[in-house]
């Protein structure tokens, strides 16, 4: 059986949803921090961090057309199923890579820069494991049945979407003046 997934609603809920929870958060590329000086120089961790950050947002927003494109086309649920786990695997993949980067990236030399550090990597590493967790629901499912098959893929993605905005860094905490100007200035972060 060949399902059009754009016939289906509850699968229409899926392609905003994808969208916003493949997105990166946006607190990511924002200037951080306040508390103990130690590490690399604002604008050298700044850099550090826009590196690890850029091949990541370009990864999770291929990722989410490639998703866009799955869930607009006609395909069958084990398709859909096959592709979209990959796509997962692949957010999941790009979010470690990226969390390893920034925590490779050391301690900005700011007031709090461990705890900017450590607020940056437990980001990556939230959205990390949202991304997991729903690999493994897809996974999971049985495609024999579109329609409770697509429910579930519907509840997977819902939860994704949960867990992935709890990954979103509150920067307005961890405010820094010398990072926010090195975000600002640094080729890298634009």
């Amino acid at each position: 059986m060949t399902t059009t997934l754009t016939t289906m609603p509850v699968v229409r809920r899926l392609a905003p949803a994808m969208l916003a929870v493949m997105l990166v958060p946006a607190g990511l590329l924002a200037g951080c921090g306040s508390g103990k000086k130690t590490g690399a120089a604002p604008a050298t961790w700044a850099k550090s961090v826009c590196t690890a950050l850029t091949p990541w947002r370009t990864k999770i927003t291929t990722l989410t057309d490639e998703a866009q494109a799955q869930l607009t086309s006609t395909t069958t649920p084990a398709d859909a199923q096959r592709n979209l786990v990959g796509l997962l695997g692949g957010a999941e993949t790009a979010s470690e890579t990226a969390r390893q980067k920034v925590a490779d990236a050391g301690t900005p030399d700011v007031d709090r820069g461990d705890e900017i550090a450590a607020g940056f990597v437990a980001s990556l590493r939230t959205a990390r494991d949202a991304y997991a967790h729903a690999r493994e629901a897809v996974a999971g499912l049985d495609p024999a049945e579109a329609s409770p098959f697509y429910t579930a893929v519907a509840g997977a993605f819902d939860k994704l979407q949960h867990e992935y905005a709890a990954s979103a860094l509150d920067t307005d905490r961890l405010s820094s003046e010398p990072l926010r100007k090195a975000f600002n200035e640094v080729s890298e972060c634009h």
